[in-house]
């Protein structure tokens, strides 16, 4: 343990000054990966039948606990099935834009954590040609530190970018599940409704296809007979 702290610090010594930034960037990523994990975690939702889910909406009370409010958010003060289609896109706008937005900023810093990497190594690759070209005793020393900034800097940032990846990964999986629950809790609280507010949301009429037209007959136009 006392050896793997003393490597951490050593990395963290040679790396410079973008090791802040890398971990200010590893800090912000995975907090927000994590917090969009716990937001989306519904597992065992996908594999759900129909009657359970049936059953939630006529008895929301039985419901799993972090669906219980928002089933019953569906139903309250309703009065017509385009007032539950309404409070559907509610919680669409509330909840999955959210997480849409949360993933695009995680996308962001994921993808910034390699370019802060591929700024040490440039900062330390300069360190170590203003050192080539000053020469002197320490040049050696010089050299050793500005390729060991550039090497540590360029792995650093792969080593945050590809957990972030990983995470940001699971969580629009689990976005894309969240959103099929959501519709098919939006059907079923339809079909359940359906019989209470007597019609459907929308009406949807068959145009009719046009008849032909009838052709004209041809006009016989008489002609004189000359006796």
């Amino acid at each position: 343990m006392q050896d793997a702290i003393q490597q951490i610090l050593h990395t963290w010594t040679n790396g410079g000054w973008v090791m802040a930034a890398l971990a200010t960037v590893a800090l912000v990523a995975y907090g927000t990966c994590a917090h969009l994990l716990l937001s989306l975690y519904y597992r065992g939702l996908k594999q759900a039948a129909d009657s359970d889910i049936l059953g939630w909406v006529a008895q929301p009370a039985k419901a799993p606990r972090r669906l219980r409010e928002l089933i019953r958010y569906t139903q309250d003060e309703i009065h017509s099935l385009a007032d539950v289609e309404g409070r559907f896109r509610e919680v669409e706008a509330g909840e999955v834009h959210s997480a849409d937005r949360q993933l695009a900023f995680v996308g962001v810093l994921v993808v910034s954590a390699p370019l802060f990497g591929l700024l040490g190594t440039v900062l330390g690759m300069l360190l170590t040609f203003k050192a080539i070209s000053v020469g002197g005793s320490s040049t050696s020393d010089v050299i050793a530190r500005g390729i060991s900034e550039a090497l540590v800097a360029t792995q650093s940032g792969m080593m945050v970018a590809i957990p972030g990846l990983l995470m940001a990964h699971v969580a629009k999986r689990w976005r894309n599940e969240y959103v099929v629950f959501l519709a098919r809790l939006e059907g079923i609280t339809l079909r359940h409704f359906r019989g209470q507010f007597h019609g459907m949301t929308r009406k949807f009429s068959r145009a009719q296809p046009k008849s032909p037209s009838p052709s004209r007959a041809p006009q016989v136009i008489p002609t004189s007979v000359s006796t």
